[in-house]
């Protein structure tokens, strides 16, 4: 008879239907995990809670070992995945940016109703880590009621926004028509597209979208088309979507192609994440 027993290799997710702006992910032995360079649309924020990790964000790359807060703003293109071999543990936090940029606003640290990012990628102050770890637990708490996880959800977020440097603003980055280039693509992912679609929507050459798309997003054009694809997929199984019409709705040829790939972003299975 099959067990039910979860495996220490098993990563976990929780999530709650009266806190839609923050998910919580964490897994006690990640050693054979292994993550494709991904995106998200939320602010992440985890901690290294044993032994230790490569984290890549951007051009940065660096081992992280326990006691590490790693952050990712919107949009960074990142991965994380075990220091040869070495024991990895660790606790993820996603919110909703709006709701981040919420916090932002009512402490004077947002702008014209922007997400402000922040300029650290990683950190080892110790209150964060720690605040982190408290979250993470109040929020797994099954006896602990909404209004304690929302107000410790709130204090914790707030904390991260006096600890942590934002980011410079900066003027635009980049030409403007990677910008339309990359909201093509998310217009569109649902569907197959051609490069010369995305170059005519941008009006740029295929060589130097090529070239320039990926230096502005860490990503290729593909590559980011796939991670929208993965990340509409995360939202339809949340609300607990059948695997084999998420794959469809998401633009995959079939349930297995969404299988393998969510694998390589998510280092879970669609069934492991759903539930």
């Amino acid at each position: 008879m099959a067990s039910s027993v979860r495996k220490r290799t098993d990563p976990t997710f929780w999530r709650d239907d009266t806190l839609p702006f923050v998910e919580a992910r964490s897994i006690h032995d990640a050693r054979n995990a292994r993550y494709g360079k991904h995106a998200h649309e939320t602010f992440s924020i985890g901690v290294v809670t044993n032994g230790r990790c490569i984290y890549l964000n951007g051009k940065i790359r660096q081992r992280s070992g326990a006691g590490t807060v790693v952050l990712m703003n919107p949009g960074d293109a990142h991965a994380c995945n075990p220091d040869s071999g070495a024991l990895w543990s660790y606790h993820m936090l996603y919110f909703d940016v709006s709701w981040v940029t919420g916090i932002q606003q009512e402490i004077g640290r947002s702008r014209n109703d922007q997400f402000r990012p922040f300029l650290a990628t990683a950190t080892r102050e110790p209150a964060l880590y720690a605040g982190l770890c408290r979250l993470h637990h109040v929020l797994t708490d099954g006896q602990a009621e909404s209004l304690q996880k929302h107000s410790a959800a709130v204090a914790f977020m707030a904390e991260v926004q006096r600890t942590l440097t934002p980011a410079p603003d900066l003027p635009g980055r980049g030409h403007l028509g990677l910008g339309r280039a990359a909201e093509f693509i998310r217009s569109n992912y649902t569907r197959s597209i051609k490069l010369e679609e995305i170059c005519s929507a941008a009006e740029l050459s295929p060589a130097y979208l090529i070239r320039a798309f990926k230096h502005r997003y860490g990503l290729t054009p593909h590559a980011y088309l796939t991670n929208c694809r993965i990340e509409f997929s995360r939202s339809q199984l949340r609300r607990g979507r059948p695997i084999a019409e998420v794959a469809l709705s998401a633009g995959f040829s079939d349930q297995a192609h969404l299988q393998r790939t969510f694998k390589k972003f998510v280092a879970a299975t669609p069934g492991q994440y759903r539930s």
